[in-house]
């Protein structure tokens, strides 16, 4: 049954998307408590930088891994070179950011806003974050092979046992050895090498297929995978150039309060985007399978249920958040910033109501990436998380003032939403001539 087997893959995704989304609560909760206003407002700050991070180990390590599928499928003699092109550019990309956290951590976080008190907070945890982007990046890669290799539950073992491994050393380093924020990114910059080692279980097993051949990194392959990787590029890039858009705005508006206001919703936030994310990367390695078979029919069926899947997760998250808002909000705010307080709990329950659709958008985003179209699902994908974001946010700042900057993430989506629409209008249409 294909519905049945499709849950195979969605639901240890979205666990392990969800064990990741808890360590970055986690983080955020141990950095409220140890640090306050500013440690919340100095972690926001150094999101995008995560962001970015994040995107690019993403495109390429689930962009090759869905080509790898979709190659293995058809019978190509090339589909092992895809793991090892995969390996190589994700170090090289990582490079410049090593780079940065080693020479000069401090102007990054000067370009993303920070003043001289974020700056005290802030500096060596994103100069340690930076030295450690290697690992963000070919974590990627590894997760993404060894869940499309058939082994889903690895992968999701992988990503959990590094959650946990993050937020035990997080309380570890910031409190019983007094190493503050340092410690906090130090514990995020291991979590990813646990990762990778629970990941080499699959690669010592006999079910195996991956295997990492001598190859000299191919710009060709690279694009090649990319095409199918902007939708997790997107996805993990969003958010990145939505905090970075808001951090500006708010910064103008209401100061580092304004901006930590932001990061207790962004980090909240990160949760319902992961779950989506999780069913949107869940459904492609079968999807994949199923367009190389030419099965239509199993491919519609994959579609529709995971859209099922992810509106669900949506309303919940939604419903969730509107009657737990203030104890949400609560919890990072230890300093008990009225001010703080005031901005988030209006905030919260204006942003989320752009997860539902939301839902619709990644989860298309993801199945035309796993089924070959990529320009599609680049469109959609750049449309929501790169196009429309920060134009509104300054549109309706300008408009609504703070309140502006909340309705900014919805009605991105709904815009979104709505040229996607129409993109799928068009494709039945001429499917049907």
């Amino acid at each position: 049954m294909v519905e049945k087997r499709l849950r195979r893959y969605i639901i240890p995704n979205i666990l392990a998307v969800t064990g990741t989304s808890c360590y970055v609560l986690a983080d955020t909760f141990f950095i409220s408590v140890a640090e306050g206003v500013d440690g919340i407002a100095a972690l926001n700050l150094a999101l995008p930088v995560y962001g970015l991070m994040f995107a690019l180990g993403s495109m390429i390590g689930i962009g090759s891994a869905t080509r790898y599928s979709l190659r293995r499928a058809l019978g190509a003699s090339d589909a092992d070179e895809y793991f090892s092109n995969s390996v190589l550019w994700a170090l090289l990309a990582s490079l410049p950011f090593t780079l940065a956290g080693i020479f000069c951590p401090d102007a990054v976080l000067r370009l993303m806003g920070a003043d001289e008190a974020i700056l005290d907070v802030g500096l060596t945890y994103l100069r340690i974050a930076l030295c450690f982007a290697p690992c963000f990046m070919l974590n990627y890669t590894f997760t993404a092979f060894v869940r499309n290799d058939g082994a889903p539950k690895t992968a999701m073992a992988a990503t959990l046992t590094s959650g946990a491994f993050n937020i035990l050393f997080d309380y570890l380093f910031m409190f019983p050895l007094s190493m503050g924020m340092p410690g906090a990114a130090l514990a995020t910059g291991l979590s990813p090498v646990v990762s990778m080692l629970v990941s080499t279980l699959h690669f010592r097993s006999r079910s195996n297929t991956i295997r990492l051949v001598k190859t000299a990194p191919s710009v060709k392959k690279l694009l090649f995978s990319c095409s199918l990787g902007v939708a997790a590029f997107v996805g993990e890039m969003s958010s990145g150039i939505t905090t970075m858009a808001f951090n500006f705005i708010l910064l103008a508006l209401g100061g580092n309060t304004a901006v930590a206001a932001y990061g207790v919703i962004a980090n909240v936030a990160i949760v319902g985007t992961g779950l989506l994310n999780g069913v949107s990367q869940g459904l492609q390695p079968y999807a994949s399978e199923m367009h190389g078979k030419a099965d239509g029919d199993a491919e519609r069926r994959i579609y529709r249920h995971s859209l099922q899947i992810a509106l669900g997760i949506a309303a919940a998250v939604v419903v969730l958040v509107w009657l737990f808002t203030s104890a949400l909000i609560s919890a990072f705010n230890s300093e008990q910033s009225a001010q703080l307080a005031t901005y988030a709990y209006v905030g919260m329950r204006l942003y989320f109501l752009g997860f539902l659709p939301a839902a619709v958008n990644i989860v298309r985003a993801g199945f035309y990436s796993a089924t070959g179209m990529g320009l599609t699902s680049s469109v959609i994908a750049v449309l929501r998380g790169i196009v429309l974001i920060a134009p509104l946010a300054f549109l309706l700042s300008r408009m609504f003032g703070i309140v502006g900057v909340w309705l900014a993430f919805p009605a991105a989506e709904c815009v979104t939403w709505l040229a996607a629409q129409l993109i799928f209008l068009r494709g039945a249409a001429n499917s049907r001539r």
